[in-house]
């Protein structure tokens, strides 16, 4: 019998009246690891309630003693590292030496660093004549996070962080395909002193995703996933007038110039397609190449692809490729990858669903570069969240910025040259919100990450974060006698 899991609210799980469940199937073996118990209305409204009441807790603690429990929490997270990052990986199908200093560092780092950030924030005084005023920063009040499946632990802390530094509690819904480290890092904040019901994790679907963007008693709302979804949460949202932040999707450029270090390049535009089987939505999918380097870059890339990518069990620290999320998605980017054939555009290498031997039920699909791409094919314009790598070529620097441009989505972006100036120049011009230049895809606390364009409303990490998750009251203090004309 597989376990069974639920939502966990006010400290503790929380069975559902309706009795309705779902599976949660490990990608690499297609087996069902555990079920999870879908919130109905009953588990709905009981988040909410809890999380009002430990608004009224949580929000009148002094910043530093919310920065000390959430400190005590990322360590734990750093002392648990090994054990969640098993759960990452069985939840995800990604490789364990990606999840193991990755996905649970990472997110240990964002909530130390709204730690630390949580007793900085500072209001303003201002003499107005006589009288005076002073501002005040003030949580939202419940908050609301939605998560993705393609990093579920880091995106939970992504989001935890900021609105519990600066007062808030928040109603957190993993994907439900990916549910379980939400739950592990809810007990975490338990263990680490959090008061119950700071922070609540509710499970399941689109239903209970839109109850949480439509409910008046939610004062914000932060989602990761598809251009479309965010558009239905903003759509939900805009009726009550609450905030959103929205990290969307991509269709990032890689603009790789004549002088760059071909060696640097490759590997960037390797990391930026394949890291976590390609299921990032930063990831650099149109590789623009000057042509007079187009060749050396292209048989680096085939024979690092061939000799250096190793596909099977996810657990296995040797294997650095893992499986797609489902079977569905399996064959949506099979179909992607047809389509680019029947548009013209040849396969250097990979191009089909693999079966490698330590995981031959897995939902894997080959690491897949595509050449003679042009601009206007489906597979350059769309985005595939797979392994699905486009190289086009360019000659003018004005040329490649346009048509890196060229497009609906702007989340990530980067340049490579060893023309400093160039770099700048270049990297000013990209309609993108998160750009690396001889770099790629690293995205510390410290540093906002959000979007242009489709790809966004709005930042996570960096301190223009925490500001988001508070409101500014302002107090007119009169200091003489009121003058009135009644």
């Amino acid at each position: 019998m597989s376990p069974v899991y639920k939502s966990f609210i006010d400290g503790q799980f929380v069975s559902n009246q309706s009795g309705e469940c779902f599976d949660v199937i490990n990608p690499a073996t297609n087996q069902v690891i555990y079920r999870v118990e879908e919130a109905d209305d009953d588990v709905l409204q009981h988040a909410v309630s809890s999380s009002k009441r430990a608004f009224a807790i949580w929000s009148m603690m002094s910043a530093i003693e919310r920065a000390r429990i959430l400190r005590k929490a990322a360590d734990l997270l750093r002392e648990r590292n090994d054990e969640l990052a098993v759960i990452e990986v069985n939840d995800t199908g990604k490789p364990l030496q990606e999840a193991n200093c990755v996905d649970v560092q990472t997110g240990a780092d964002v909530i130390e660093y709204f730690a630390g950030l949580a007793p900085a924030q500072v209001g303003q005084q201002q003499a107005v004549g006589e009288d005076f005023y002073y501002t005040r920063k003030e949580p939202l009040g419940v908050v609301a996070g939605i998560g993705a499946w393609n990093y579920p632990l880091q995106i939970a802390c992504w989001k935890s962080g900021p609105a519990l530094a600066a007062g808030n509690t928040m109603i957190f819904k993993p994907s439900e395909e990916t549910p379980l480290g939400a739950i592990k890092l809810a007990e975490i904040f338990i263990e680490a002193g959090m008061p119950a019901g700071v922070f609540n994790v509710i499970q399941g679907g689109a239903k209970v995703g839109q109850f949480l963007t439509s409910s008046n008693d939610i004062a914000k709302v932060s989602f990761t996933g598809e251009v479309s979804t965010g558009q239905a949460v903003a759509k939900d949202a805009s009726q009550s007038l609450k905030s959103v932040t929205m990290e969307l999707g991509g269709k990032s450029p890689l603009l790789v110039f004549e002088d760059a270090d071909i060696e640097q390049a490759v590997s960037a535009a390797m990391l930026g397609n394949f890291y976590t089987q390609g299921e990032v939505c930063t990831n650099c999918t149109r590789v623009f190449v000057h042509s007079s380097i187009k060749s050396a870059f292209l048989k680096q890339l085939q024979t690092r692809i061939e000799n250096n990518i190793v596909a099977g069990d996810p657990l296995d620290l040797e294997v650095n490729f893992g499986a797609l999320i489902s079977k569905q998605h399996q064959q949506k980017v099979l179909d992607y990858i047809a389509v680019g054939k029947a548009e013209g555009a040849n396969i250097l290498t990979g191009g089909a669903a693999w079966q490698p031997s330590g995981a031959p039920n897995g939902n894997f699909v080959q690491p897949t570069v595509f050449v003679d791409c042009t601009d206007d094919m489906q597979i350059v314009k769309e985005e595939i969240f797979g392994p699905v790598m486009c190289v086009l070529t360019f000659d003018d620097e004005n040329e490649v910025i346009a048509r890196a441009n060229d497009t609906l989505l702007g989340l990530g972006a980067g340049v490579f040259t060893t023309d400093i100036q160039r770099a700048h120049r270049v990297i000013h011009q990209i309609q993108a919100g998160i750009c690396w230049i001889n770099s790629y895809g690293a995205s510390p606390a410290e540093m906002p990450v959000g979007g242009y364009k489709l790809s966004g409303i709005g930042r996570e990490n960096g301190i223009e974060t925490l500001a988001s998750y508070t409101q500014t009251k302002s107090i007119y203090v009169g200091m003489g006698k009121l003058e009135s004309p009644f």
